[in-house]
């Protein structure tokens, strides 16, 4: 579903992705993992075509992004760590501006939006002005957003970021709810027990390398540690036992 080839991304001063080559499989949950400043935030949005790379292409569903931007994109799902939304709509307002954009009608997103607002617990709040949403609120209804048209490839960056345990745990369940369908979810965290808990296989980035990769068995046989321990030799940490 994603194929990335000597992916590369120069700016003026370092370069933040150097030649990463990656599959990923349709219905996979895949754990993007490194320090900050790895390239993680970068790789995603070369993924999701808001940056072009410098060498390399992006494959998603075999098409190139570069030359076939909007297929590729029609079949995405993204949500930044932390998402730009219109505070002055109402969460109502923006999901269903983010669904027209995917040439969605009301008789399709409609029952879709009360579906997800549902499982969010957002019902109550729909109506209301995001700019007095809390953190977790807008994380829940950039999310609604995203997995509106039901997107083939869902990319997270960070994505439990701001959510409460019962939040965190819905969405969870729904990542692992869409992979099950067929969806694929690329997503970066911080936080190793989620990326364990969830994941077929893991990727770990340091100085825009990838520099290890599989399952969490595998990755924790190279390193003969669990998946922290793994992380931390893996990425050279100085705290590392």
């Amino acid at each position: 579903m994603v194929q990335l080839e000597k992916l590369t991304k120069d700016f003026t001063r370092v370069r933040a992705v150097d030649q990463i080559d990656l599959r990923v499989s349709r219905g996979e949950i895949f754990g993007f993992l490194g320090p900050n400043g790895a390239g993680k935030t970068t790789t995603i949005r070369l993924i999701a075509g808001l940056l072009q790379p410098t060498y390399g292409r992006v494959l998603i569903d075999g098409i190139d992004m570069a030359e076939m931007p909007r297929h590729a994109k029609q079949l995405i799902g993204y949500v930044p760590d932390q998402p730009f939304l219109y505070e002055r709509l109402s969460g109502r307002e923006f999901v269903e501006f983010c669904a027209q954009l995917h040439m969605m009608r009301p008789e399709s997103y409609r029952p879709k939006m009360a579906e997800l607002a549902d499982k969010f617990e957002l019902k109550g709040w729909l109506d209301e002005r995001i700019e007095g949403y809390s953190q977790g609120m807008r994380q829940k209804i950039a999310m609604t957003a995203a997995l509106m048209h039901d997107p083939q490839l869902i990319l997270l960056d960070e994505p439990l970021v701001g959510l409460d345990p019962r939040s965190a745990k819905q969405f969870k369940d729904l990542l692992r709810q869409r992979a099950a369908a067929g969806a694929t979810i690329f997503f970066s965290t911080h936080v190793l027990p989620i990326a364990q808990e969830l994941c077929d296989r893991l990727a770990i980035i340091n100085k825009g390398k990838l520099i290890a990769q599989g399952t969490f068995s595998e990755l924790r046989q190279l390193q003969d540690a669990d998946l922290e321990g793994a992380f931390l030799r893996i990425t050279g940490d100085p705290m590392e036992a």
